[in-house]
């Protein structure tokens, strides 16, 4: 008798289990259709300026690229880390501030696998200061280590002056946004942390990129195309704004592209063609100097 109801209930188990082993949930269609398009993601915070802001800027760095480079990004689209599949994108930028809560657990493991597949973060803590040396507990700011604890970020350091970023289409040797200065983190090869003094670059792409310059601010641009905050006074603040469109641009076309614009091979022919279209060279410089059109993707 236990034989027969062992056995029924072996039954009754197996032919539960196609009811069980229910499909996946269809993708968002609104984040496949981001991802078709390239377009740019952002962290919605629940901070309505904060969220506007980066909203704001992520559309005014996607018509840079639009009108710069062979990449169109579609309108940006903001993701719900409580919610939303991040396994369809590339570029995540994530404002941080001293309020924000974290995310859930199931979050931090959508994020985690979102890193390990090849996406890239951009942490944007807005405070134009993030100083130290090392790792994540060393970047200055306690908003980001509680938010970014649980994240397998791998040890940082700050970005060598021949790093892939500083070249991945503009030649730059700042990283300024709204704010100018402080330390840009990337991730730390044994390359870069041992010989860093050396300018040793990493050869893979860093899966996060940790700033203070409120970028998204400096990238934005209201209805008429106008700048949409205020930076400074003069030459100084419209050279600033495009030096942080610049960074913006760089960014995108390192995570999308990945290291091989590190191959020291195509410097000589760039500086080349810079000599030639400017009659000279600078890092930063406020004319256009972006890689050959046959060296970009």
């Amino acid at each position: 008798m236990s034989r027969r109801i062992l056995s029924l209930a072996l039954a009754l188990l197996l032919a539960a289990l196609p009811a069980a082993a229910q499909e996946p949930p269809a993708p968002d269609p609104r984040l496949v259709a981001a991802a078709a398009d390239s377009a740019l993601a952002f962290v919605i915070t629940g901070d309505p300026q904060l969220d506007r802001a980066s909203e704001l800027g992520l559309a005014g760095l996607s018509a840079a690229l639009r009108a710069r480079t062979t990449v169109e990004p579609g309108t940006p689209v903001g993701v719900d880390l409580d919610q939303d599949d991040l396994s369809l994108l590339t570029f995540l930028y994530w404002p941080v501030t001293a309020d924000q809560p974290p995310p859930s657990p199931l979050a931090y493991a959508r994020l985690n696998r979102f890193l390990r597949s090849g996406g890239m973060i951009l942490f944007d803590t807005g405070d134009g200061d993030l100083e130290g040396i090392g790792g994540l507990e060393s970047t200055g700011s306690g908003a980001l280590q509680q938010l970014a604890a649980p994240l397998e970020i791998p040890p940082l350091a700050p970005v060598p002056r021949d790093h892939v970023l500083t070249r991945s289409y503009y030649l730059l040797s700042e990283f300024p946004g709204r704010h100018r200065g402080g330390t840009l983190w990337v991730e730390a090869t044994s390359a870069s942390a041992e010989q860093g003094a050396l300018g040793v670059t990493n050869d893979g792409v860093s899966p996060v990129v940790i700033g203070g310059n409120a970028w998204a601010e400096a990238w934005a641009e209201d209805d008429s195309g106008r700048p949409a905050y205020a930076i400074g006074p003069g030459y100084d603040s419209g050279r600033q704004r495009e030096l942080a469109l610049r960074f913006g641009i760089n960014i995108v076309m390192y995570a999308l592209g990945g290291n091989y614009k590190s191959d020291q091979v195509h410097v000589p022919e760039l500086l080349e063609r810079l000599g030639r279209e400017q009659g000279g060279y600078e890092f930063g410089a406020p004319d256009y100097a972006p890689l050959p059109q046959r060296l970009l993707p």
